[in-house]
């Protein structure tokens, strides 16, 4: 189902992997005009030689958000992981009521609640809190582990053999990106409908390390092993990659968490919804093959 009156919306962290992919999707659809909101400028030109309308703003600025959110029917709401969080969507938001807004799709996270494991499941519960009283029409996604995280490791797989992650004998259902924006994309096509819902997204397997380690191997055709990875050592390899220490901690609250069951769950919102399976984890690594060493 695509959308058939026209329509703008404003898309919030348009660089990242989701909005990215949700941006293909309702690129295609001719009644919608999109708005990437970009912070540099300099991000705007792969937008706009798409054809793609840009506008600068940054959501940890709220005087830089009326212009962009101008003439917006519907807002895509993603907010980076990070101690500002909540304070992003809410300026989000406040920009959203001011300039007269319909309709909000936001992203949160799996799990989040006031007692989550992690801090930011706790930021996004409270952001999750303010769009429900915000007297906007709104609907909210909680998605489970990206499958595009395990891209992080993927050099380890291509040049090891190896899988290593801190999950120890934990599962997860994961999702690819793309499902959770063709979810996204039918939430715009249909607004009243899903009005006032939550949605988990996973995949339809709940996955250990090691059945990740099969489904890689089977799909690469060579042993892939599954190496649990200490925390100590996980600390290193992010904080040697760059990470911040907020990030990193947050990182190793989900591993923890992860690790000791919270994530084993699969629902069936996604496929109830968008009336196929959600993409297997063979075929993640199907149309990631080159990242993960398999032979050209």
């Amino acid at each position: 189902m695509a959308i058939s009156s026209p329509v703008t919306i404003l898309i919030t962290g348009a660089t990242g992997t989701v909005s990215t992919n949700l941006i293909d999707i309702l690129s295609q659809w001719p009644a919608v005009r999109l708005r990437a909101m970009v912070r540099d400028p300099a991000r705007a030109t792969a937008f706009e030689k798409r054809g793609i309308a840009t506008v600068q703003g940054d959501l940890d600025d709220p005087g830089t958000l009326p212009g962009a959110f101008d003439g917006v029917d519907a807002l895509w709401l993603l907010t980076a992981p990070g101690p500002r969080a909540s304070e992003n969507s809410m300026n989000a938001l406040w920009a959203a009521r001011r300039a007269g807004v319909q309709r909000v799709v936001r992203l949160s996270a799996v799990g989040a609640a006031a007692d989550a494991p992690t801090r930011n499941g706790r930021l996004h519960a409270q952001s999750d809190h303010e769009i429900m009283v915000s007297g906007l029409q709104w609907t909210i996604l909680k998605p489970h582990f990206y499958m595009q995280n395990l891209l992080a490791v993927a050099p380890a797989i291509a040049g090891q053999s190896v899988l290593p992650y801190a999950l120890g004998d934990g599962r997860l259902g994961l999702i690819d990106t793309r499902d959770v924006a063709d979810f996204a994309a039918q939430i715009f096509a249909a607004p009243a409908a899903h009005a006032g819902r939550t949605y988990t997204l996973t995949g339809t397997a709940s996955l250990s390390g090691d059945d990740m380690a099969h489904a890689i191997s089977d799909r690469l055709g060579r042993p892939i092993r599954y190496v649990p990875m200490s925390l100590d050592a996980t600390r290193q390899f992010m904080t040697s990659a760059g990470a911040s220490p907020w990030i990193v901690g947050m990182y190793l609250e989900y591993c923890q968490a992860y690790a000791n069951g919270w994530g084993d769950f699969v629902t069936r919102d996604f496929t109830q919804l968008i009336q196929r399976p959600a993409r297997s984890l063979s075929d993640f690594v199907r149309d990631h093959a080159a990242a993960f060493g398999a032979p050209s």
